[in-house]
């Protein structure tokens, strides 16, 4: 669609998910970093109140509850759901095209002829999940394309594909 001289190009979503394993990963992280600190925090203060201060129950309770264990509950059933959804990767012909986040969307897509380097990372949880994350470095101040939630098998192929791409494209230098 044109509009003044200039054409609108809408984006479509690209085309590979993450691994299945992904939401479980990431509801264990949700435990470990958010969840876990949330309720051991609220189970500390019930327990300091017991001992110490038995008439502030009948308050403490119910805040604690709004303010802790609920929205501990809420991360943990929202954000890997979420997530999955949103996270998404495709390497084309000439561009590494990715998206991620949970509550904030971000897209990004680097043209092959600025990537750098291409890195698969596998943290101590993710080896456990056989999951791993792409991250191709280009030569922009934006930052990283990260490819993340992938199996291990996936992140071979991708920073194979994307290197050979990277390796292909004409430089931004290069005549057409």
């Amino acid at each position: 669609m044109a509009r003044h001289g200039q054409t609108t190009i809408r984006l479509r979503p690209p085309r590979h998910g993450v691994a299945p394993r992904a939401r479980r990963w990431w509801t264990v992280q949700a435990w470990l970093t958010v969840a876990g600190p949330l309720l051991l925090t609220a189970v500390t203060l019930l327990v300091l109140s017991l001992l110490f201060f038995p008439g502030a129950l009948p308050w403490l309770g119910p805040l604690l509850l709004g303010v802790l264990v609920l929205p501990a509950a809420g991360y943990v059933l929202a954000m890997p759901r979420l997530r999955c959804r949103i996270h998404a990767w495709e390497v084309g012909e000439s561009a590494v095209y990715a998206a991620g986040g949970w509550l904030l969307h971000k897209r990004r897509i680097a043209p092959l002829s600025r990537v750098q380097t291409v890195d698969t990372v596998r943290g101590p949880l993710q080896r456990a999940f056989g999951l791993a994350t792409v991250t191709v470095t280009t030569a922009s101040t934006a930052g990283d394309v990260r490819i993340t939630g992938v199996s291990d098998e996936d992140a071979e192929r991708i920073a194979a594909r994307i290197t050979e791409a990277a390796r292909l494209a004409p430089g931004e230098g290069d005549a057409a």
